[in-house]
């Protein structure tokens, strides 16, 4: 093989790996190759300024540490600087330092370096060092990312040589193409530590903007992953098929924590919302400085017998605390709850500022008698559209192309399989699997979050008796939910994020929805049994 084909195969084989550990020992092996060398060293480059050992050659020696062997090495770092002064008794450190390259002839003779060290290891291994050729590997900005050392070069009948100057210019040229690919490899790498760290300060945004909801954006990751990881070694069933690569597992991770990106634009006020007529302050205490009132002006009626005075006092305070009790939001409020708000709005006349006006405002009563939780259709409405806005931030965002499925997977988790979610009304067959997994995900951490100022943490079978109800309704994908159940998906993230009372114990069984495995199986094979016929 001549040089251009060696170089180009060399050219190829660091181009296509993608292990920068695995990288460094294929540059030293080649760099062997080039230069019929007995051995060699490669070291990276610390944020310390120090040589990381990476990969250890020697053929004589029969030795090869670091790399792909399992043979790790435990030579400390070698510091390129001592004292801010270049550490000289350090070949590889003075090439580092200072960019050259280093040809020596025979290490026991040369009085241009210091190579006290490499005697002393010979002493302790009975090897002879003779020829050594360092060279620095920068990249193009002339940034040190690594150091690379051969020792003893070889000619053809094996005895050991110099290196000479068409094997250090091989070697300068194969350093300088390592280089780059280190350079593009660390570019890559950068690039996603970046995304990957402002996806997830992103996340950690919202969740700080919020303080009911401060996990959310790091457990829905969580949970997304941990059912991603159980879909992907599902051996049987609809999803048996399904796999992911480790690229797969980062493009979902980085959905799953951009999943509510667009609540960076949702008001606090009504993101936060704990009660009914919470806005930038919660006005219940303005609606109680109205009963106050009309409590005082009760008690000095100059017209009422006192028992007329205690009976309306009475049917006051209990009035009063039914408004407190409506403004929690934890019951459904039915229609004679709402009857009695605007009856008891309508009943009490308060004066302020020589202004007669009723105990509630209309727009008190408009938030009161909510019927679901603490938001009314407007303000839900508003929550919503978190969506439209994470759709339009993702999908106008430029993702490479192994991150491309990132605004699929993260838009689909409020919709649902039946097309009637949001924000585009999908239908199941519409959605990635991963996409589905990310809404029961969501919802599972909605459900059991504890953090919540609006409703009490769900118990484990309260949380999926309530997702195996959505199964049935045609909310949520079955045969992931069926996965989330069997690889005790529910459970792994209980242990870690849940509290010890919200795991009660329960016969999975009857879960709603849900069947073991060998009753799908034999279910399945009735239906095709009954197609058939």
């Amino acid at each position: 093989m001549n040089n251009v084909e060696l170089f180009t195969e060399i050219g190829i084989a660091l181009s296509t790996e993608k292990d920068h550990r695995l990288l460094l020992e294929k540059i030293l092996l080649n760099a062997i190759i080039l230069t019929r060398a007995d051995g060699g060293t490669i070291y990276s480059v610390t944020e310390e300024h120090t040589l990381k050992f990476e990969t250890i050659i020697n053929k004589s020696l029969k030795l090869h540490l670091g790399g792909t062997t399992e043979h790790k090495i435990t030579f400390a770092d070698i510091p390129i600087y001592i004292n801010d002064k270049i550490n000289t008794k350090a070949m590889v450190a003075v090439a580092a330092a200072t960019g050259d390259i280093i040809n020596i002839k025979d290490a026991y003779h040369d009085k241009h370096y210091d190579t006290s060290a490499a005697r002393q290891m010979d002493s302790q291994t009975g090897y002879r060092t003779q020829s050594v050729l360092t060279l620095p590997m920068k990249d193009h900005l002339g940034e040190l990312n690594g150091v690379l050392q051969l020792l003893n070069a070889t000619d053809e009948s094996g005895e050991v040589v110099p290196f000479n100057q068409e094997n250090q210019l091989q070697v300068r040229a194969l350093a300088s193409l390592a280089a780059v690919v280190l350079t593009n490899k660390q570019l890559i790498d950068d690039m996603e530590t970046l995304f990957t760290t402002f996806s997830k300060l992103i996340a950690e945004a919202i969740d700080k903007k919020s303080p009911y909801t401060g996990g959310h954006c790091r457990r829905v990751p969580e949970i997304t992953l941990l059912l991603a990881r159980a879909c992907h070694e599902t051996d049987s069933g609809p999803l048996k098929d399904f796999t992911l690569t480790l690229e797969d597992f980062h493009e979902i991770s980085v959905a799953a924590w951009l999943h509510d990106c667009g609540k960076v634009a949702t008001p606090a006020h009504i993101m936060d919302k704990a009660t009914k007529l919470e806005g930038i302050f919660d006005r219940i205490a303005l609606v109680d400085a109205r009963f106050e009132i009309a409590r005082r002006d009760l008690e000095h009626h100059p017209e009422l017998s006192p028992i007329s005075r205690q009976q309306k006092l009475t049917q006051l305070e209990s009035d009063r605390e039914f408004i407190r009790q409506a403004n929690i939001g934890s019951e459904f409020f039915n229609q004679e709850k709402i009857d009695r708000v605007r009856q008891i709005s309508q009943h009490y006349q308060v004066i302020i500022a020589s202004e007669k006006q009723t105990i509630l405002s209309d727009n008190e009563v408009h938030h009161l008698i909510t019927q679901r939780g603490t938001l009314t259709a407007q303000e839900r409405q508003i929550i919503n559209e978190h969506m439209d806005i994470t759709v339009e931030m993702l999908e106008s965002t430029k993702f490479p192309k192994h991150l491309q499925n990132v605004p699929e997977y993260a838009c689909g988790h409020h919709e649902k399989m039946d097309g009637s979610g949001y924000p585009k009304g999908l239908t199941r067959d519409q959605m990635s699997v991963p996409a589905r997994m990310m809404a029961i995900a969501d919802i599972f951490e909605a459900l059991t979050a504890a953090d919540r100022p609006y409703k009490v943490a769900k118990t484990l079978s309260e949380s999926l008796t309530i997702l195996g109800r959505m199964k049935l309704d045609h909310h949520i994908d079955p045969d992931i939910f069926d996965v989330f159940i069997d690889k005790q998906v529910y459970l792994d993230f209980a242990r870690s994020a849940l509290k010890p009372e919200q795991i009660d114990d329960f016969d999975i069984n009857t879960i709603p929805g849900y069947l073991p495995p060998k009753q799908r199986k034999g279910l399945a094979a009735a239906i095709k049994t009954r197609q058939k016929g």
